[in-house]
Protein backbone atom coordinates (compact mmCIF):
# COMPACT_ATOMS: atom_id res chain seq x y z
CA UNK A 1 0.00 0.00 0.00
CA UNK A 2 2.68 2.50 -0.92
CA UNK A 3 5.35 4.00 1.32
CA UNK A 4 5.12 3.69 5.10
CA UNK A 5 7.24 6.57 6.33
CA UNK A 6 8.59 7.99 9.59
CA UNK A 7 9.49 6.29 12.79
CA UNK A 8 6.43 7.50 14.58
CA UNK A 9 4.13 8.94 11.94
CA UNK A 10 2.87 8.08 8.48
CA UNK A 11 4.50 10.18 5.77
CA UNK A 12 3.67 10.17 2.05
CA UNK A 13 6.10 11.45 -0.56
CA UNK A 14 4.30 14.18 -2.54
CA UNK A 15 7.27 15.09 -4.75
CA UNK A 16 8.37 18.43 -3.32
CA UNK A 17 7.10 17.83 0.19
CA UNK A 18 5.87 15.27 2.71
CA UNK A 19 2.31 14.64 3.87
CA UNK A 20 2.60 13.73 7.54
CA UNK A 21 -0.19 12.03 9.49
CA UNK A 22 0.20 11.28 13.18
CA UNK A 23 -0.67 7.72 14.17
CA UNK A 24 -3.35 8.98 16.53
CA UNK A 25 -4.95 11.02 13.72
CA UNK A 26 -4.85 7.92 11.49
CA UNK A 27 -6.61 6.03 14.29
CA UNK A 28 -9.28 8.74 14.52
CA UNK A 29 -10.03 8.13 10.84
CA UNK A 30 -10.16 4.38 11.52
CA UNK A 31 -12.74 5.11 14.18
CA UNK A 32 -14.65 7.25 11.70
CA UNK A 33 -14.95 4.30 9.32
CA UNK A 34 -16.11 2.11 12.21
CA UNK A 35 -18.84 4.59 13.15
CA UNK A 36 -19.98 4.81 9.52
CA UNK A 37 -20.08 1.04 8.95
CA UNK A 38 -23.29 -0.44 7.57
CA UNK A 39 -23.22 -3.88 9.23
CA UNK A 40 -21.84 -3.17 12.69
CA UNK A 41 -22.50 -6.38 14.59
CA UNK A 42 -23.54 -6.85 18.21
CA UNK A 43 -20.41 -5.44 19.89
CA UNK A 44 -19.87 -2.49 17.62
CA UNK A 45 -19.17 0.02 20.39
CA UNK A 46 -16.18 -2.06 21.52
CA UNK A 47 -14.91 -2.52 17.97
CA UNK A 48 -15.23 1.22 17.30
CA UNK A 49 -13.32 2.00 20.49
CA UNK A 50 -10.58 -0.43 19.44
CA UNK A 51 -10.38 1.22 16.01
CA UNK A 52 -10.10 4.68 17.55
CA UNK A 53 -7.54 3.74 20.21
CA UNK A 54 -5.49 0.93 18.62
CA UNK A 55 -2.48 3.21 18.04
CA UNK A 56 -2.60 5.15 21.33
CA UNK A 57 0.81 3.76 22.25
CA UNK A 58 2.46 5.73 19.46
CA UNK A 59 1.48 9.04 21.09
CA UNK A 60 4.60 9.10 23.27
CA UNK A 61 6.89 8.55 20.30
CA UNK A 62 5.17 11.14 18.15
CA UNK A 63 6.46 13.83 20.48
CA UNK A 64 9.92 13.30 18.99
CA UNK A 65 9.91 12.52 15.25
CA UNK A 66 13.21 11.63 13.59
CA UNK A 67 14.84 11.90 10.17
CA UNK A 68 17.56 9.92 8.43
CA UNK A 69 20.82 11.73 9.20
CA UNK A 70 22.24 11.15 5.72
CA UNK A 71 19.24 12.04 3.56
CA UNK A 72 16.99 14.13 5.77
CA UNK A 73 14.16 11.73 4.96
CA UNK A 74 11.68 10.86 7.72
CA UNK A 75 12.55 7.40 9.03
CA UNK A 76 10.27 4.53 8.02
CA UNK A 77 8.00 3.68 10.97
CA UNK A 78 8.36 -0.02 10.22
CA UNK A 79 11.96 0.51 11.31
CA UNK A 80 10.92 1.45 14.83
CA UNK A 81 12.95 -0.14 17.61
CA UNK A 82 11.02 -3.33 18.36
CA UNK A 83 11.54 -3.43 22.17
CA UNK A 84 10.04 0.06 22.38
CA UNK A 85 7.18 -0.97 20.11
CA UNK A 86 6.40 -3.98 22.29
CA UNK A 87 6.49 -1.84 25.43
CA UNK A 88 4.11 0.82 24.22
CA UNK A 89 1.74 -1.76 22.72
CA UNK A 90 1.58 -3.52 26.08
CA UNK A 91 0.77 -0.17 27.70
CA UNK A 92 -1.94 0.56 25.12
CA UNK A 93 -3.53 -2.88 25.58
CA UNK A 94 -3.59 -2.46 29.35
CA UNK A 95 -5.04 1.06 29.21
CA UNK A 96 -7.82 0.19 26.77
CA UNK A 97 -8.65 -3.04 28.62
CA UNK A 98 -9.40 -0.97 31.74
CA UNK A 99 -11.99 0.97 29.73
CA UNK A 100 -13.43 -1.92 27.69
CA UNK A 101 -12.25 -5.50 28.08
CA UNK A 102 -13.35 -6.58 24.61
CA UNK A 103 -11.72 -3.59 22.91
CA UNK A 104 -8.56 -4.48 24.82
CA UNK A 105 -8.74 -8.05 23.52
CA UNK A 106 -9.07 -6.80 19.94
CA UNK A 107 -6.07 -4.50 20.34
CA UNK A 108 -4.14 -7.40 21.86
CA UNK A 109 -4.97 -9.39 18.72
CA UNK A 110 -3.97 -6.43 16.57
CA UNK A 111 -0.65 -6.03 18.37
CA UNK A 112 0.21 -9.72 18.03
CA UNK A 113 -1.05 -9.69 14.45
CA UNK A 114 1.54 -7.07 13.50
CA UNK A 115 4.12 -9.86 13.94
CA UNK A 116 1.88 -12.47 12.28
CA UNK A 117 1.11 -10.69 8.98
CA UNK A 118 -2.31 -9.74 10.34
CA UNK A 119 -3.03 -13.47 10.62
CA UNK A 120 -3.02 -13.88 6.86
CA UNK A 121 -4.78 -10.62 5.97
CA UNK A 122 -1.66 -8.66 4.96
CA UNK A 123 1.43 -10.59 3.94
CA UNK A 124 3.39 -7.37 3.41
CA UNK A 125 3.16 -6.22 7.03
CA UNK A 126 6.25 -6.56 9.19
CA UNK A 127 8.77 -4.59 11.24
CA UNK A 128 12.22 -4.68 9.67
CA UNK A 129 14.05 -5.04 12.97
CA UNK A 130 11.90 -7.84 14.36
CA UNK A 131 14.39 -10.64 13.41
CA UNK A 132 17.08 -8.89 15.48
CA UNK A 133 15.08 -9.45 18.67
CA UNK A 134 13.06 -12.49 17.63
CA UNK A 135 13.01 -13.96 21.13
CA UNK A 136 11.38 -10.79 22.49
CA UNK A 137 8.87 -10.77 19.64
CA UNK A 138 8.01 -14.42 20.22
CA UNK A 139 7.56 -13.80 23.93
CA UNK A 140 5.19 -10.88 23.24
CA UNK A 141 3.14 -12.83 20.71
CA UNK A 142 2.98 -15.90 22.96
CA UNK A 143 1.93 -13.70 25.88
CA UNK A 144 -0.86 -12.03 23.90
CA UNK A 145 -2.09 -15.17 22.13
CA UNK A 146 -2.02 -17.13 25.37
CA UNK A 147 -4.39 -14.58 26.89
CA UNK A 148 -6.98 -14.69 24.08
CA UNK A 149 -9.10 -17.63 25.35
CA UNK A 150 -9.43 -16.29 28.90
CA UNK A 151 -10.10 -12.74 27.69
CA UNK A 152 -12.75 -14.02 25.27
CA UNK A 153 -14.40 -16.18 27.92
CA UNK A 154 -14.50 -13.26 30.34
CA UNK A 155 -16.55 -11.16 27.89
CA UNK A 156 -18.54 -14.08 26.47
CA UNK A 157 -17.41 -14.09 22.84
CA UNK A 158 -16.70 -17.10 20.66
CA UNK A 159 -13.58 -17.63 18.56
CA UNK A 160 -15.62 -16.93 15.43
CA UNK A 161 -17.01 -13.68 16.85
CA UNK A 162 -13.65 -12.30 17.84
CA UNK A 163 -12.13 -13.30 14.49
CA UNK A 164 -14.94 -11.45 12.68
CA UNK A 165 -14.41 -8.35 14.80
CA UNK A 166 -10.63 -8.59 14.44
CA UNK A 167 -11.08 -8.62 10.67
CA UNK A 168 -13.37 -5.58 10.90
CA UNK A 169 -10.71 -3.76 12.92
CA UNK A 170 -8.18 -4.53 10.18
CA UNK A 171 -10.57 -3.19 7.53
CA UNK A 172 -11.03 0.08 9.43
CA UNK A 173 -7.28 0.36 9.99
CA UNK A 174 -6.38 -0.33 6.36
CA UNK A 175 -9.09 1.92 4.91
CA UNK A 176 -7.62 4.75 6.95
CA UNK A 177 -4.10 3.84 5.81
CA UNK A 178 -5.25 4.02 2.18
CA UNK A 179 -6.03 7.71 2.64
CA UNK A 180 -2.83 8.29 4.63
CA UNK A 181 -0.49 6.50 2.22
CA UNK A 182 -1.94 6.49 -1.29
CA UNK A 183 -2.01 9.48 -3.65
CA UNK A 184 -5.78 9.84 -3.52
CA UNK A 185 -5.46 13.40 -4.86
CA UNK A 186 -4.01 11.99 -8.10
CA UNK A 187 -6.53 9.16 -8.38
CA UNK A 188 -4.50 6.22 -7.08
CA UNK A 189 -6.79 3.19 -6.52
CA UNK A 190 -6.58 0.63 -3.74
CA UNK A 191 -7.86 -2.71 -2.43
CA UNK A 192 -8.65 -3.60 1.17
CA UNK A 193 -9.78 -7.12 2.09
CA UNK A 194 -12.06 -7.55 -0.91
CA UNK A 195 -13.12 -3.90 -1.14
CA UNK A 196 -12.12 -2.09 -4.33
CA UNK A 197 -11.37 1.63 -3.93
CA UNK A 198 -11.62 3.87 -6.99
CA UNK A 199 -10.52 7.49 -6.65
CA UNK A 200 -13.06 9.72 -8.41
CA UNK A 201 -11.25 12.97 -7.69
CA UNK A 202 -9.20 14.62 -4.95
CA UNK A 203 -10.28 12.95 -1.69
CA UNK A 204 -13.40 11.46 -3.29
CA UNK A 205 -13.53 7.66 -3.52
CA UNK A 206 -15.99 4.97 -4.60
CA UNK A 207 -15.93 1.64 -2.71
CA UNK A 208 -17.26 -1.59 -4.24
CA UNK A 209 -19.03 -3.43 -2.68
CA UNK A 210 -20.17 -0.47 -0.63
CA UNK A 211 -19.89 -1.16 3.13
CA UNK A 212 -21.04 2.06 4.81
CA UNK A 213 -24.50 2.93 6.11
CA UNK A 214 -24.92 6.13 4.09
CA UNK A 215 -23.77 7.40 0.72
CA UNK A 216 -22.04 9.69 0.38
CA UNK A 217 -20.25 9.38 3.69
CA UNK A 218 -18.06 12.25 4.85
CA UNK A 219 -15.01 11.69 7.02
CA UNK A 220 -11.98 13.75 7.99
CA UNK A 221 -8.21 13.26 7.90
CA UNK A 222 -5.89 15.53 9.88
CA UNK A 223 -2.50 15.96 8.21
CA UNK A 224 0.49 18.29 8.02
CA UNK A 225 2.55 19.27 4.97
CA UNK A 226 6.32 19.61 5.42
CA UNK A 227 8.84 20.66 2.76
CA UNK A 228 11.59 18.30 1.66
CA UNK A 229 15.12 19.21 2.70
CA UNK A 230 18.32 17.18 2.45
CA UNK A 231 19.75 19.00 5.48
CA UNK A 232 16.98 18.25 7.96
CA UNK A 233 18.23 17.52 11.45
CA UNK A 234 16.02 15.89 14.05
CA UNK A 235 15.66 19.15 15.96
CA UNK A 236 14.94 21.23 12.86
CA UNK A 237 12.37 18.73 11.61
CA UNK A 238 10.66 18.60 15.01
CA UNK A 239 10.49 22.38 15.20
CA UNK A 240 9.02 22.59 11.69
CA UNK A 241 6.58 19.77 12.32
CA UNK A 242 5.15 21.19 15.52
CA UNK A 243 5.02 24.68 13.99
CA UNK A 244 3.09 23.44 10.94
CA UNK A 245 -0.64 24.04 11.20
CA UNK A 246 -2.63 20.79 10.93
CA UNK A 247 -5.02 20.63 7.98
CA UNK A 248 -8.38 18.89 8.24
CA UNK A 249 -9.13 17.32 4.86
CA UNK A 250 -12.66 16.19 4.08
CA UNK A 251 -12.94 12.72 2.57
CA UNK A 252 -16.05 11.79 0.58
CA UNK A 253 -16.84 8.09 0.11
CA UNK A 254 -19.71 6.91 -2.08
CA UNK A 255 -21.26 3.82 -3.58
Amino acid sequence: MGSWENRHMIVRDRGDDWQVVMQTDHADLSGGFARAWGDPGTRHASVTLAARRHDDGWAVWERSPMVDRETGKPVNFLDVGVPAHLAFYRACIAAVTEQDAYAGLLISMHGAGIYRRRYGLDESLGLSRAPDVQSEVDAFVDEQEGSFPARAAAVGVSADERRRDYELLQVYDRLSLYFCMRDVEAGEPGEVQGLELEALGPWRVRIEPYPLAETPARLALVRRILPKRDDWTDDAFRDAFFAAAPETTEIVVEA
